[in-house]
């Protein structure tokens, strides 16, 4: 019986880890949802209709954001949009990689470092999943290349 509790336990710990990565994303569209969900909740919208304006509201701002940095040549507007997704991210991060370290860990120095460097990775995965879609431009230099040269790939011919 004991065998199967550690077995469960590990197995829970490590679906809910995978969830914190797999929807890091999406911490800011969540946190934006809430914020236009409270505001119409207090506004007086009513609890199903604070629903919706607030997933509609977290939705759009997935779809903008996706859309912006897909679309967007300039690199240092892809790099705002994209730190503007992994911050909340990181933050998530921090806060869940330190409850999760509260466990085990009877030191508060080592929850901090835990802590931190569950911040650094949850945001660089979201960073990653947040670009990895998004097409390579070439490097441009202020706009100077207009029609960059296509890769040349050796052709491999046979004659016969």
């Amino acid at each position: 019986m004991l065998a199967i509790g550690l077995v469960l336990n590990t197995l829970g710990i490590g679906l809910f880890c995978w969830a914190i990565f797999a929807l890091a994303v999406y911490a800011l569209p969540f946190f934006v949802g809430l914020s236009i969900g409270m505001t119409a909740v207090q506004s007086g919208a009513g609890l199903v209709g604070a629903l919706l304006i607030g997933t509609a509201g977290g939705a759009l701002t997935l779809a903008i954001g996706q859309a912006a940095l897909a679309f967007t040549r300039s690199l240092t507007l892809r790099i705002a949009i994209a730190t503007a997704f992994a911050v909340p991210a990181a933050v998530a991060g921090y806060h869940v990689a330190f409850a999760l370290s509260q466990i085990g860990m009877p030191s508060l120095a080592w929850r901090e470092i835990f802590a931190c460097l569950g911040a650094v990775f949850v945001g660089g995965t979201a960073w990653t999943r947040l670009t990895v879609f998004a097409e390579p431009r070439p490097f441009e230099l202020a706009g100077v290349v207009e029609n960059p040269s296509p890769p040349s790939f050796p052709a491999a011919t046979r004659e016969g």
